[in-house]
């Protein structure tokens, strides 16, 4: 998956927020890009950085 093709639910950034119970983007977006995120349009996010949980055990091998 590329940058240009994102999907929060992989994303690094996109957070489970235990106190308010859902999940957010952690990154401090500006105006047009937090428009974008709510209305789930996002589909070019600068931001977007593949959560690859499995990518330190991979580098040790």
């Amino acid at each position: 998956m590329s940058a240009n093709m994102t999907n929060c639910d992989n994303c690094s950034h996109y957070a489970y927020d235990e106190d308010e119970e859902y999940y957010v983007c952690d990154v401090n977006l500006d105006e047009d890009d937090m428009q974008r995120f709510l209305r789930g349009t996002n589909d070019a996010c600068p931001y977007f950085s593949l959560d690859d949980e499995y990518r330190v055990v991979r580098h040790q091998m």
